[in-house]
């Protein structure tokens, strides 16, 4: 490949809609110092979800050329680049801006809700670290996505993550009025059973969201003990 920095990337990574470059991070990624490519465009509509406005293509606002450059000059200052969402598996050119990244020196990491499970396992060898966004119980998908058949899509992406051996974090956004304790017991003691190690609680935050939720507050103490208790590496935040 011709040296990325200079446009000679593939055309169909130039043709992401990046809805946003966050330079600098060190939360996305747990134990890197990374940037993070906000691709806009979803097919799921999560009521929490802080990055609403990312739903529609429509919203990006910078080119892939912007992404470059400011990769360029972060080498041998940052591990890696995550690229979050919106769903960045909806965009075809994922793979190949994945690609280039690596070439530049950098490690990969993707945010998903693993809606595209087919996209997910094309990209995963080219991926080291994926953060999983487990948003229910199975069967109760479609109270938070609004799209049917949305939870067996999910669940096909994990299975396909811990079948790779990527190293991998699932996360819950908790509102209590889209899940109960009890659906906190029932996710946490699913994952365990197919060999996650790994999961974190958010609390829901306002901030970003389109507005249909009703404020709310959860702590760590409400989570119930057989959630937490039930993985090897478990997270409030």
């Amino acid at each position: 490949m011709s040296n990325p920095a200079a446009g000679g990337s593939d055309p169909s990574a130039a043709s992401l809609p990046i809805g946003g470059i966050t330079s600098f991070s060190t939360v996305d990624w747990p134990g890197r110092l990374v940037a993070v490519c906000f691709l806009a465009g979803c097919p799921w509509r999560c009521r929490y979800c802080q990055n609403s406005m990312l739903w529609d293509v429509s919203s990006a606002t910078s080119t892939y050329q912007d992404l470059l450059d400011l990769m360029e000059t972060r080498r041998g200052l940052l591990d890696g680049i995550v690229f979050s969402g919106g769903e960045p598996l909806a965009q075809r050119g994922l793979a190949s801006a994945m690609r280039d990244m690596r070439d530049m020196g950098f490690e990969v990491g993707l945010h998903t809700g693993g809606a595209l499970p087919d996209r997910l396992r094309d990209v995963l060898p080219l991926v080291s670290w994926v953060g999983y966004d487990v948003k229910a119980p199975w069967d109760a998908y479609p109270r938070i996505t609004g799209v049917d058949g949305s939870g067996d899509r999910a669940r096909e992406g994990l299975e396909a993550v811990l079948a790779s051996g990527v190293d991998m974090e699932a996360r819950t956004t908790w509102h209590p009025d889209l899940l109960s304790p009890d659906d906190l017991v029932s996710i946490a003691r699913t994952l365990a059973r197919m060999g996650v190690r790994s999961w974190a609680v958010q609390a829901f935050r306002e901030q970003g969201t389109d507005g249909s939720l009703p404020p709310a507050r959860v702590y760590p103490g409400d989570v119930p003990a057989e959630a937490r208790d039930a993985m090897a590496h478990y997270e409030f935040r």
